[in-house]
């Protein structure tokens, strides 16, 4: 055994929870956990019982816990890496969807970075990504676990020839050797999310210093951040996936465009930008269609280009639902024809919907405390036909508009 890898045994005989990783890797660990890539978390108990006839009763309870991180971790991973790496529980929350990692990478990639500074990588999620565009990373976490798996994995994905993975506080690593530096501060602490960007960790000003010191940059931030906190330096960049939000990013340096917001939408990856901010759009009465602006759209502050673009208006000034006389197609908006403008109330609602003979409701809702589900309850829904209901505010009063999804 190397002098590295045995101060890395002996570290981790005192940290049960390295301890327990250091088990999975051995070839016992890695026969279970093969056995288990296809268990059913419903049978775990019988599963537990069975295997622990075979394998120490505390290694079995580490391959069980790592089996349930990878089956959480396909959905942001996809199944085919999720099984050859390595998880935390906290690696699974905080860690970057691959569509999204990628994305980051193609642009750093498509500038010319050719190395980066992961600061605060986690499991690796985003080195490997980077890695994978052909940058060479180094992962900087200060979590000895957190380390030694994101070495685990940048091994397990055979990226290890351009991953180096350091054990260290980002707070003292020059970065100055490196192309680009991306950092992304832990934003959840022992109570939850973390709301104040100032109680990240490192806080949001220390990693915007540590940005604005590099020749480009990329700082991750929650999609809810507000916009005052953004800085003119920074290029603000939102980014769906199938229509959810994932995340927000900060681009600093030459390339980006200082001040603009961004909306990317994954996996088809249009973009929308404009300068910030853009000018009040108008209001004014439902037309034939309505439309939805993708969540990223909302967060950039870019409804008011939508209404631009597709010549139209909101329904109300607090209210991110555009309307319009003329259909319009665009792959920022699902688009519906407007049949119905109802004041809000319930029961006139399920009048017409058993007049229409509507079995499948869809309800959507903004601006409204209703829930959803209360209201298909309510309505005791039976027939061949489908609609989707508005719940929201037109020119300030509840109000229900009833449609159909353009095609």
């Amino acid at each position: 055994m190397d002098r590295v890898n045995a101060s890395t045994s002996s570290a981790a005989a005192d940290d049960p929870a390295r301890a327990a990783f250091a088990a999975l890797r051995t070839p016992e660990g890695e026969q279970l956990l093969a056995e288990l890539r296809d268990h059913d978390p419903a049978d775990e108990l019988a599963t537990a019982t069975r295997l622990r006839r075979t394998y120490p009763t505390e290694l079995v309870s580490a391959a069980l816990g790592q089996a349930r991180l990878r089956q959480r971790a396909a959905a942001k991973f996809g199944a085919e890496d999720a099984y050859r790496m390595f998880f935390t529980p906290n690696g699974v929350e905080q860690a970057t969807r691959t569509s999204v990692a990628a994305h980051r990478a193609a642009r750093f990639a498509g500038l010319g970075v050719r190395s980066v500074a992961d600061l605060c990588c986690g499991i690796g999620g985003d080195a490997i990504e980077l890695a994978r565009a052909g940058i060479s990373v180094l992962a900087v976490d200060r979590d000895p676990l957190t380390v030694e798996v994101a070495r685990a994995n940048a091994g397990a994905l055979g990226l290890d020839g351009l991953i180096e993975v350091r054990c260290a506080d980002v707070t003292e690593i020059d970065a100055s050797p490196y192309d680009a530096v991306f950092v992304d501060p832990a934003r959840r602490g022992g109570r939850g999310r973390i709301f104040d960007p100032e109680a990240y960790s490192p806080p949001l000003s220390w990693a915007t210093a540590a940005a604005l010191r590099a020749p480009r940059a990329a700082l991750k931030i929650a999609p809810g951040v507000p916009h005052e906190a953004i800085g003119p330096e920074a290029e603000a960049e939102w980014i769906s996936v199938g229509g959810d939000v994932k995340e927000a990013v900060l681009w600093y340096g030459e390339g980006f465009a200082p001040g603009a917001f961004r909306a990317t939408l994954l996996p088809s990856g249009a973009t929308l930008t404009a300068p910030a901010p853009l000018p009040a759009p108008p209001v004014g009465p439902v037309g034939r269609y309505l439309y939805e602006p993708d969540g990223a759209v909302i967060r950039a502050h870019l409804v008011a280009d939508i209404v631009e673009r597709c010549g139209g208006r909101l329904v109300d000034e607090t209210i991110a639902y555009v309307t319009s006389d003329e259909p319009y197609s665009s792959p920022y908006v699902s688009g519906y024809e407007i049949t119905d403008q109802l004041p809000f109330n319930l029961k006139k609602l399920k009048a017409l919907l058993r007049e229409r003979e509507v079995g499948v409701l869809t309800v959507k809702k903004r601006g409204s405390a209703v829930e959803p589900e209360e209201v298909r309850r309510r309505m005791k829904l039976a027939g061949p036909n489908a609609a989707t209901v508005f719940l929201t505010r037109v020119a300030g009063a509840p109000t229900m508009l009833i449609g159909r999804p353009l095609r």
